[in-house]
């Protein structure tokens, strides 16, 4: 039998049930179905959801047929969709109408285990305090992490500019900046707070290294003086890295800085520590406790500055080295990270804020070489930028670890790394940006 008609698969279905059909042989059931649906991704949300209403009743009277000729329908349904108690599938039940959101509250609980405070440190003097500065800078105090909701930071993270005793060999995209005061150590930290807004000016005493010029430590002083004279901000006094010669110059700098309350960068355990402790705590200095990148080796040089040589707390800031990106970066926040994390624990020996030497970013290929060394490299794009960039990322990872200073050499990465930071901690108030669009909004 051959019969043709058009009709509805609705139709269909109420004809088989009311005659009644267990099963069918020999028939042939055919027929197109076609969806003709144009507009892209412009379609109405209407439109769109009233097809998918049509469609779903067409697959709806597909099913019935299909379990009417024999075929197990619902158990096809129930696997991709799962069955309603009705016996309809959820995905072509009617939804309810949404009639209230439930009432919620975003809040950011503060961690139990964090029941110690980090020491809190004060860097310059004024004339009240015996020094000349004209203002005080104070690291630390956290109660957190960085950045937290719950517990807000009652300090701004801090930048030092290097300055050298000496010309140096620099990368030209820092070089270029300094090029009119790079013989001149007083005018170069002048320049570094007038025009480059530095918070602190960090002197680096590296013509004293032996294998340099070996300058005696008496003439480093004089430089040390000159730089106190030349800005009225805090300073850092560093040596060459010498561990012959480094007590001593950090000694006499100390000596000369009386009252000004430096920093001195820095004691390690791998030079005379005891002496340049002694001239902080008889000149009433800060020392920065130096390790590298050995969370157990900062609290034995901690532990030893306590108790062997009587610095006080809050006359201690540590530097745990700083692996720049590319060399080490994953690792330096590691570390930085854990030391932060059990002083807010309550290690008493690793309670206090930290100290960053962000311009070792330079010394990275990628910061400054021109080029890849390699001729398959991609290209890396302008050096004047990359340098920059290199400084700035390697700040602000670690500024998420807790490093509360950052000792850094270029005026953009300066400016990029206080901004972010200061826009974090609320010093700075950020535009307001309408999100309800944030697929395509600019920011």
């Amino acid at each position: 039998m051959h019969m043709t008609k058009k009709m509805k698969l609705s139709q269909l279905s109420n004809m088989l049930q009311d005659l009644d059909v267990e099963s069918m042989e020999g028939v042939t059931i055919e027929g197109d179905i076609e969806l003709n649906i144009t507009g892209g991704g412009g379609l109405d949300p209407a439109l769109a959801y009233a097809l998918g209403h049509e469609i779903s009743h067409v697959s709806l009277h597909m099913a019935n047929i299909a379990r009417m000729l024999g075929f197990p329908a619902e158990q096809l349904l129930a696997s991709a969709f799962g069955m309603a108690e009705a016996g309809q599938p959820r995905a072509l039940q009617a939804s309810p109408k949404i009639q209230e959101l439930l009432a919620s509250k975003f809040e950011v609980a503060k961690i139990e285990n964090w029941k110690s405070q980090i020491q809190e440190v004060t860097l310059g003097a004024t004339s009240g305090d015996g020094g000349s500065r004209k203002s005080t800078i104070t690291i630390g105090g956290e109660n957190a992490l960085p950045y937290y909701f719950d517990a807000g930071m009652p300090h701004r993270n801090h930048v030092t500019l290097d300055v050298f005793d000496m010309p140096i060999s620099m990368a030209k995209a820092v070089k270029a900046n300094y090029e009119d005061v790079i013989n001149d150590p007083a005018e170069w930290a002048k320049k570094a707070v007038r025009d480059f807004n530095a918070d602190m000016v960090t002197i680096h005493l590296i013509s004293t290294d032996p294998l340099i010029k070996d300058t005696p430590a008496k003439e480093a002083a004089k430089v040390v003086e000159d730089v106190l004279q030349a800005v009225d901000v805090p300073i850092v006094i560093g040596g060459s890295g010498n561990p012959e010669k480094d007590p001593e110059v950090l000694a006499k700098a100390a000596e000369v800085a009386e009252g000004e309350r430096v920093l001195l960068a820095s004691a390690s355990l791998n030079l005379d520590y005891e002496r340049i402790a002694k001239a902080a705590v008889d000149y009433g200095h800060v020392v920065l406790s130096w390790t590298q990148l050995e969370i157990n080796a900062q609290k034995e040089l901690n532990r030893k500055l306590m108790k062997q040589c009587n610095v006080p707390r809050e006359s201690i800031v540590v530097d745990p080295t700083t692996a720049a990106l590319g060399y080490g970066l994953d690792y330096a926040y590691s570390n930085m990270e854990r030391i932060r994390l059990a002083g807010l624990m309550g290690d008493d020996e690793l309670t206090f804020p930290m100290s960053s030497g962000t311009t070792n970013a330079w010394g990275a290929r990628e910061a400054w070489m021109v080029s890849s060394p390699l001729s398959q490299d991609s290209d890396w794009g302008p050096r004047e930028y990359r340098g920059p960039i290199w400084e700035i990322i390697t700040g602000l990872t670690l500024s998420l670890a807790g490093n509360d200073l950052f000792m850094m050499m270029h005026p953009t990465s300066v400016q990029v790394l206080k901004e972010v930071t200061q826009t974090l901690y609320g010093a700075i108030e950020s535009e307001e940006i309408d999100i309800s669009n944030w697929i395509g909004a600019e920011v």
